[in-house]
């Protein structure tokens, strides 16, 4: 069964999808099978991995116009990579949820569908605290969180706890939180007395591994491509093969799927 992770952030412009787009490729080139789930409507993880954001996929499965695993598709460029594409039709999935039965459970109900396929099922979400968010949530084992290294970005943080609370306490008893990326990093005071005071506050939940500015990493998704495979010399790709790295060392006990 694939462990499933959100990466949630109410915040835009915090690194979210780029985290979402190079952790996951990171993962599979590690060894693992992944699964990206592209679920916010601006489908910046399909087309950053080089997809047609015009193309059948989550929204349609939503709605039940199609099955997850006949959209997926498969990376030409990563061997163990998939995605499930999202679309601006997605925009209406808020409205399309909460009139549906069981409205809550709808996602959780095509992820499950797809567990048994992957080791790794990643889920950006879209920069808000929607219907569409919490469905996530309620279909996910945890949320890992890109936190920007500015404090505008730590006040945000407040609302996403609580709805992860929320989500835990009413929909999804077996949600935890995977841990919080520090992301955007530049060397100066401001961004190292942010980093002391997530490390402080978070404990062992925020990564060792911090995402620093990048100029390469900013091109890559322009080029349909993760940045280790956009330039594999470049600081960006550096800091997400130690994340995946780090990533995968706090998560042992997944076992890979066989070919």
């Amino acid at each position: 069964m694939a462990k499933v992770v959100a990466l949630a952030n109410q915040k835009g412009g915090v690194g979210k999808t780029t985290t979402a787009i190079n952790l996951a490729a990171s993962v599979a080139l590690l060894g693992k099978k992944v699964l990206l789930i592209d679920a916010d409507p601006q489908a910046n993880a399909t087309s950053g991995l080089g997809f047609d954001i015009n193309l059948d996929g989550i929204y349609e499965c939503i709605v039940g116009e199609c099955k997850a695993s006949d959209v997926i598709l498969h990376s030409e460029d990563i061997k163990k990579l998939w995605l499930l594409p999202s679309s601006i039709n997605l925009v209406a999935a808020d409205t399309e949820l909460s009139t549906m039965e069981n409205a809550h459970h709808i996602i959780k109900g095509i992820v499950d569908s797809l567990r048994d396929n992957y080791d790794y099922i990643f889920i950006d979400c879209s920069p808000s605290l929607g219907f569409t968010t919490v469905n996530i949530l309620t279909a996910a084992d945890s949320v890992l969180v890109p936190v920007q290294c500015e404090y505008l970005a730590l006040e945000g943080l407040s609302k996403l706890l609580n709805t992860i609370k929320m989500v835990k306490s009413r929909l999804n008893p077996e949600l935890q939180i995977e841990g919080f990326v520090l992301t955007m990093y530049m060397r100066n005071k401001l961004n190292n007395q942010v980093v002391s005071e997530v490390r402080t506050h978070f404990g062992e939940l925020a990564y060792e591994t911090i995402i620093q500015r990048n100029i390469r990493l900013g091109e890559a998704p322009s080029h349909g491509k993760p940045i280790m495979l956009y330039d594999a010399s470049a600081t960006g790709a550096t800091n997400y093969l130690s994340l995946a790295r780090e990533f995968l060392k706090r998560n042992r006990n997944t076992h890979s799927k066989k070919e």
